[in-house]
C-alpha cells in the first residue's frame, strides 16, 4: 500500500503552461524552454509534468499523497496584480482537476493578499495550504508584514510552506552556471527565512501556525552552534516547525536530525527535480519522515494520532490512489 505522503512536489496542469506560452515578459515558455528574469534559459522536460507518468513513479516509491505547488522560482507571485492573477487563475484551475492523489498548495499575488479569496481558496479540500516564497520572507521585519495571510492561516488551520522564490537578475557578477541560483541563492533565501521567523519570534507572532521550511531550511538548523557563538539563543524544538528532506541526501539529513530531531523532518521530494527519500535511520525513523511527520503537519494531529494512517483529516478521508 502506497502510505507515505510527499509534501514538496511540481507539477504544471496544461492551463498554467499554456498561459506561460502566451506571455511576452518573464516569465515566459518559448515551447518548453522557460524563461525567467534571473535565470538562464531552462529546457524543460515535458514528461516532468505527464500527470498519469507522475502518478506511476509516485505509486512505485510507495507516495500515496503528494502535494503540488507553483514553482515560486518563477516569479509569478511577484508580478503586478493582474499579471499575476492570471497565471495563478490558470494553476488554481489547472490543480483542481488532478486526480485524487494529488492536493496543492494555494499561492497569491504578493503586493496584495485578498483575504477574502485566500480564504475561499483554503476551504477546498483541495488546498493543504499557502505557499509564500522565501525571498518574501527574508527578514523579522517580513515575516510581520505577513501577518494578515499567516495569521488567517492559524484560524484555518492550515500550515504555511516557504519555498525559494526567484533569484534576481545581477548582471555585475557575469556569467555563472546554471545550477548556480538552486545550490547558491535559493540555499541562502532558505537560511534568511529560517533566520528571520526565529529573530521576530515567530511562535509568539502565530502561536498555532505550522510552518514547512523547503529543502532543510538550507540547512540553517545546523548553525544554530554558530548562532549561540555569537550571541543568540540556544535552539528550542518547535514541533510545528518543520523542514523538508527535499535536495539532500543522508549526510546532511543525518546533520538535520541530530539538531532537531526526527519529529520535524518531513518528506519532500521536489519532484521532478529529485526522488522521494526511500529510508533514513531504520524503519521507525523511516516512517516517521515518510508518514507520521508529513500528516501531523498537514492535519495537526498531535501524539498518537499522528502516527495513524496518513489519509486522515478532521474526519475526512484523502482519495487513495490504485
Amino acid at each position: 500500500m502506497a502510505s507515505a505522503v510527499d509534501v514538496h512536489q511540481h507539477v504544471w496542469p496544461e492551463p498554467l503552461v499554456d498561459r506561460l506560452r502566451a506571455r511576452s515578459r518573464t516569465p515566459y515558455l518559448r515551447g518548453w524552454t522557460l524563461h525567467t528574469a534571473g535565470e538562464p534559459a531552462y529546457d524543460v522536460d515535458p514528461a516532468h509534468h505527464a500527470v498519469a507518468k507522475r502518478l506511476t513513479e509516485d505509486l512505485a516509491a510507495g507516495v500515496g499523497l503528494a502535494c503540488v505547488s507553483l514553482s515560486a522560482p518563477l516569479g509569478v507571485e511577484g508580478l503586478a496584480p493582474r499579471e499575476a492573477q492570471e497565471l495563478l487563475a490558470a494553476w488554481h484551475d489547472g490543480v483542481q482537476v488532478l486526480p485524487g492523489h494529488f492536493r496543492c498548495w494555494a499561492s497569491v499575488p504578493i503586493g496584495e493578499v485578498d483575504p477574502v479569496e485566500l480564504d475561499g481558496l483554503l476551504a477546498l479540500d483541495r488546498y493543504v495550504g499557502l505557499q509564500m516564497p522565501a525571498t518574501e520572507l527574508l527578514t523579522p521585519a517580513a515575516w510581520e508584514r505577513a501577518g494578515d495571510a499567516l495569521g488567517l492561516l492559524e484560524r484555518v488551520g492550515k500550515p504555511l510552506f516557504v519555498h525559494p522564490g526567484p533569484e534576481p537578475a545581477q548582471p555585475v557578477t557575469g556569467e555563472l552556471p546554471g545550477w548556480w541560483a538552486p545550490v547558491v541563492g535559493y540555499v541562502a533565501q532558505m537560511q534568511a527565512a529560517w533566520w528571520g521567523w526565529h529573530a521576530a519570534g515567530g511562535r509568539s507572532l502565530f502561536p498555532r501556525l505550522r510552518v514547512l521550511f523547503a529543502a532543510g531550511a538550507g540547512l540553517a538548523p545546523v548553525h544554530h552552534e554558530r548562532h549561540v557563538a555569537r550571541g543568540g539563543r540556544p535552539l528550542t524544538i518547535d514541533r510545528d516547525v518543520f523542514v523538508d528532506t527535499s535536495s539532500y541526501g543522508p549526510q546532511a539529513l543525518d546533520a538535520l536530525v541530530r539538531v532537531l530531531g526526527i519529529d520535524v523532518i518531513a518528506l519532500g521530494s521536489d519532484r521532478p527535480y529529485g526522488a522521494p527519500l526511500e529510508r533514513l535511520l531504520g524503519e521507525a525513523a523511516t516512517h516517521a519522515i515518510r508518514t507520521a511527520n508529513p500528516n501531523r503537519l498537514l492535519t495537526g494531529a498531535a501524539g498518537a494520532e499522528a502516527t495513524q494512517e496518513p489519509d486522515t483529516m478532521k474526519g475526512r478521508t484523502w482519495p487513495r490512489a490504485s
